[in-house]
């Protein structure tokens, strides 16, 4: 379909004010473009119009979009399938001041019962782009196939992230990371909108600001993922095992090398045994994967934990210890609560719905846990999921 002439025009106006950088004119044309049923994106030698995406109906649950099976409605959602239209559903609603949602497959994410009163723009983009080791992966890529993918073509650095579900576009923003790799170890470029500048950019891993579980994206709405590219080698055996009960499952010791293959199947069985593989018939995977993180304290703080209190020193001199272990210790064992939330029975740091559940019911029983946590050995413990109109 050809888009007609006062589309092209205004594209062309866009274009123009792009590249004088009057980014309100841009912005406001943007606009104008969506209100004429088109949308339009920056490319390399300048931009493109595709027809616009119709919206779903209103008020669809966002609990049959979330892992934990949690979530009121949403206002508007829409299914964006390719870049373009992920880009310019966000710029058209920064421009009206509609609140936004970037959904990808829901596994780290936990909704208000009210739902989300705003537009919920589900990443559905697909593609990959290899040249040479370099992976160029759209954000709505499903992660574990990707993984497979990656390791069916003989190539490692990924093997550990095995069976964690979600999309590729989520895995930057917590710096996602299992059995002792997290893909900052492989990232070499986030492809993001940058929402202040109504510009596409790609950062570098500097500027992607990695951490534990944390990068420049955690708690910001300033960037929308769109693609990431990882360095992915080919390689005899996968890298060195780095996680104590990964390599005691292998039969091995940790630094020893093994089949990146084996090393995937190995992390699909531990996750399997903690409920961390989903499975619709198992309520122990209805979660949001791990609710807390590992707390990573000063040297004080630790010394002041039990002696037997797993401890693993961290570069900067300060000690990662198991959220696990102080939640079980603290008196709160598999299995805990009453009523249609309780920790799984397989794992204490996944917060399950065993099946007719309600989202304030879960941060009930999450309070509880840091509550007694923090009682017990003063430490507060840091939620991992993404929270939605909601907080602890």
């Amino acid at each position: 379909m050809k888009p007609p002439p006062p589309v092209r025009h205004a594209a062309r106006a866009r274009q123009q004010a792009v590249e004088r950088r009057d980014l309100a004119a841009a912005q406001r044309l943007t606009t104008e473009i969506l209100a004429q049923g088109w949308v339009v994106s920056d490319t390399t030698d300048g931009y493109s119009l595709q027809p616009r995406t119709p919206l779903e109906p209103a008020g669809r649950s966002l609990a049959d979009y979330t892992t934990l099976r949690l979530g009121g409605p949403a206002r508007r959602l829409v299914r964006a399938e390719t870049e373009a239209e992920l880009v310019d559903v966000v710029r058209e609603a920064d421009a009206s001041g509609e609140p936004v949602l970037v959904l990808g497959a829901g596994s780290n994410l936990v909704v208000s019962d009210d739902g989300f009163a705003g537009v919920v723009v589900q990443v559905a983009t697909r593609g990959v782009t290899r040249d040479g080791d370099h992976h160029a992966v759209a954000a709505g890529e499903g992660w574990d196939g990707f993984v497979l993918d990656v390791l069916s073509a003989g190539r490692v650095g990924v093997e550990a992230l095995s069976g964690i579900p979600g999309l590729v576009g989520a895995t930057p923003i917590q710096n996602v990371g299992a059995y002792g790799q997290d893909v900052a170890q492989t990232v070499t470029a986030v492809r993001v909108l940058d929402r202040t500048s109504g510009r596409v950019r790609a950062l570098t891993p500097d500027e992607c600001r990695f951490g534990y579980r944390h990068s420049a994206f955690k708690g910001s709405q300033r960037y929308v993922v769109l693609g990431v590219t990882f360095d992915l080698p080919v390689a005899p055996a996968g890298r060195p095992l780095r996680y104590a009960g990964l390599a005691s499952h292998l039969g091995l010791r940790v630094g020893d090398l093994a089949p990146a293959p084996a090393v995937r199947e190995a992390v699909l069985d531990l996750r399997r045994s903690k409920g961390m593989v989903l499975d619709p018939a198992d309520h122990d995977t209805w979660s949001a994967g791990s609710f807390f993180t590992n707390p990573v304290l000063d040297a004080a703080d630790a010394a002041r934990l039990p002696p037997d209190a797993p401890r693993w020193p961290e570069p900067d001199g300060r000690v990662k210890t198991s959220a696990a272990w102080l939640i079980e210790q603290a008196g709160f064992a598999p299995g805990y609560g009453e009523g249609p939330v309780r920790l799984s029975t397989k794992h204490t740091l996944a917060l399950t719905n065993r099946g007719d559940a309600s989202t304030e019911q879960l941060l009930a029983l999450a309070r509880t846990l840091r509550e007694g946590v923090r009682e017990r050995f003063g430490v507060t413990l840091d939620h991992e999921p993404v929270l939605v109109g909601v907080s602890l």
